[in-house]
């Protein structure tokens, strides 16, 4: 791969593992963001401070650049234009439509009950008055979320007719396309996220993670964890929804982020499908801390066409906590590190903790490897 040019969209913290793993493999870097936040600025060769929707701007400097390959990860935002770049430069990616289903909870809704996928009730909202019709069709409690945001932003569980119409209005507000998903919210006893690769439409599950949220009405998650400890019975549901929902929705080639719900009676239901790592380390780390795969060099290679297949090394448990209001014994923890030998890397960005209402609120971390699942009580 060396002297190859890569394209990335996007430059926040979330990149910064796809650029150093593509400059450690001696891969040159282009990298497509706003100024603000754009930390991979510093470790690419050339950076464009260019938004990452800006999908024909950036065809244009990847005609001009000559690139071999283009990828994003754990960024919903920048999925349509890494598809429709590859599209018209000929490389390998998934389709248009693909990069649209994957990015609107709406649309990836209807492709995975037209796939045969396990989905509770849902309506597409674009007003309070459609949520107030709406719900005539189902029953409380439900869930109100953007059809175009991630990390948790506009989400709100909602119990009662006297907050539908708030939620309704904070959902909108957050979407970018002024579209959300009011959907009948499942009593749940699990969360889970199934994390994969594909190549040529066949798709390698690499990790299935346990989630830990701070529960209604956000369900920020507050903490991750591999390998999954539920029964096999309902793992292997959830792999066989997820294969039906990957292809569902067109994804063939590069990563894949799976978030599914267990229902206390043992149903499972996919949440949703991002067509790229999971966010939260969970794909940038934790699968490789886990499973010994380097998943970070998979998608480099699937963007060149040049796959060498899955293969995994040491298994451990691995995973992360953040430090939020809910898990202030995470700051106690990094500030005593010396005492616990499995933290493998830490940061903590704030003194003063935010009250929790999506993942931008989290106030540092700590990312574990071990023997043994990791809890707070350590």
């Amino acid at each position: 791969m060396q002297n190859k040019k890569l394209a990335i969209i996007g430059a926040s913290y979330l990149q910064l593992p796809l650029v150093l793993k593509a400059k450690e493999l001696g891969v040159e870097t282009i990298c497509f963001a706003w100024e603000q936040g754009a930390v991979c600025r510093d470790h690419v060769d050339r950076f464009y401070p260019i938004s990452s929707i800006e999908k024909e701007k950036i065809l244009d400097v990847c005609r001009e650049e000559r690139i071999d390959g283009i990828t994003t990860i754990a960024t919903d935002i920048a999925v349509p234009t890494v598809n429709y770049v590859a599209h018209e430069l000929g490389l390998i990616g998934n389709s248009i439509e693909t990069g649209y289903i994957a990015t609107n909870k709406y649309a990836m809704r209807e492709a995975l009950k037209k796939g045969g996928c396990s989905c509770p009730f849902f309506q597409k909202i674009t007003s309070v008055s459609d949520a107030l019709e709406a719900i005539k069709y189902t029953t409380f409690p439900v869930i109100i979320k953007p059809c175009d945001r991630s990390g948790s932003m506009g989400v709100t569980k909602v119990d009662k007719m006297e907050d539908l119409s708030e939620a309704a209005e904070w959902a909108l507000e957050c979407s970018l396309c002024k579209e959300a998903v009011l959907e009948k919210f499942v009593d749940i006893a699990h969360e889970i996220s199934v994390e994969g690769i594909s190549w040529h439409g066949e798709h390698h599950v690499l990790a299935i993670t346990d989630k830990v949220t701070n529960g209604p009405p956000h369900f920020v998650e507050i903490g991750q964890h591999q390998p999954s400890r539920l029964p096999q019975s309902i793992l292997d549901e959830a792999v066989r929804q997820v294969k039906l929902g990957v292809k569902a929705l067109g994804i063939e080639y590069g990563a894949s982020h799976p978030e599914l719900m267990i229902s206390k009676d043992g149903k499972v239901y996919i949440t949703e499908i991002g067509a790229r790592m999971g966010g939260g380390f969970i794909g940038s780390d934790l699968v490789y801390l886990s499973t010994g795969y380097d998943f970070l060099k998979g998608v480099i290679e699937i963007a060149f066409g040049e796959f060498s297949g899955v293969r995994f090394g040491e298994k451990h448990h691995a995973g992360i906590w953040f430090y939020t209001p809910d898990t202030l014994r995470v700051k106690d923890i990094i500030r005593h590190r010396p005492q616990y030998p499995w933290i493998v890397r830490f940061e903590l960005h704030e003194d003063e903790l935010k009250p929790l209402t999506r993942s931008a609120d989290r106030a540092g971390y700590f990312i574990y490897q071990s023997d043994r699942k990791i809890t707070l009580e350590e």
